[in-house]
């Protein structure tokens, strides 16, 4: 069996709190054993994710995208070993193959939005008076994610690819029913060289790290992939604490076309309206 780390700050470590849980592939093997990670684990995903921001915010957008496009190659290129973890999680052949390709085409339509995204949803506005009146996006910061616990790839892809590309920095708790592609997309995201601490992977459980993941009050904004009732609210209200920003992803089928668009970069964006004076 092999022991899977967490991915926190470019680097992947054992989880501070020493628990892990064994994961059962499709075939009834134990496949790998993961860290079960833990609140302190959490803590330290965020900090990193803070120290990153900084750099990636003010990064030009056409250089998040050329990132983007690495992470897509970097991706395609290990299709064989994606492909056979997702059949070890209950995919057919042809279903493990067609999720890997169309999480490469996910990145690589949201790295060609990096340095276009500004463009669409940005705006002179006019005002009644001597001045000028612009509109623009600023991201909103770190944003905790609790990715889609049935859909191990594409929807892992689908929901961290518009809140990096937008130039927040992330925290992310794994599906823990089919965690196997993640720690693997952390490798990938290391050999692409994205800077560390932009994107944090977490495996663990939801009912253990839920509260953290929505109450921190170092994190700006929660994305949460699911349709429990009772999750959704818990998100909600303690995304009230200190006013998060919070967007419901609860599609079942990340790999379809509609699940991709530029609103879900927005859903991570703050608009800032600036004045200017018109010489006269």
């Amino acid at each position: 069996m092999r022991n899977y780390g967490i991915y926190v700050d470019g680097k992947f470590n054992r989880t501070e709190s020493g628990r892990y849980f064994q994961f059962r592939a499709a075939q009834g093997d134990w496949a790998a054993n993961l860290c079960n990670s833990s609140r302190k684990d959490f803590r330290d995903a965020v900090t990193a994710a803070r120290g990153a921001f900084a750099k990636w915010s003010s990064a030009a957008p056409a250089a998040r995208g050329q990132l983007l496009y690495q992470v897509a190659e970097a991706l395609e290129g290990r299709k064989a070993q994606l492909s056979e973890e997702l059949q070890h999680q209950g995919l057919t052949a042809a279903a493990a193959e067609a999720e890997v390709q169309a999480s490469v085409n996910r990145l690589i339509y949201y790295a060609g939005w990096a340095d276009k995204f500004q463009q669409v949803f940005s705006s002179v506005n006019p005002v009644a008076s001597s001045h000028y009146n612009f509109s623009v996006l600023e991201p909103v910061g770190v944003v905790s994610i609790l990715a889609p616990e049935e859909s191990p790839l594409v929807g892992l892809v689908s929901a961290i690819a518009p809140v990096i590309v937008g130039g927040n920095s992330c925290v992310v708790l794994a599906s823990s029913s089919r965690p196997l592609c993640a720690v693997t997309l952390g490798e990938v995201l290391q050999s692409a060289g994205l800077p560390a601490g932009v994107v944090n992977i977490l495996t663990g459980f939801r009912s253990e790290l839920l509260g953290q993941f929505t109450s921190h009050m170092d994190v700006n904004g929660v994305l949460y992939c699911g349709e429990a009732a009772e999750e959704l609210k818990t998100v909600r209200e303690n995304a009230a604490l200190n006013v998060k920003r919070v967007s419901h992803s609860p599609r079942a089928d990340s790999s379809a076309e509609e699940a991709q668009g530029p609103y879900a970069i927005l859903s991570f964006q703050e608009v800032k309206t600036t004045w200017h004076p018109i010489a006269t």
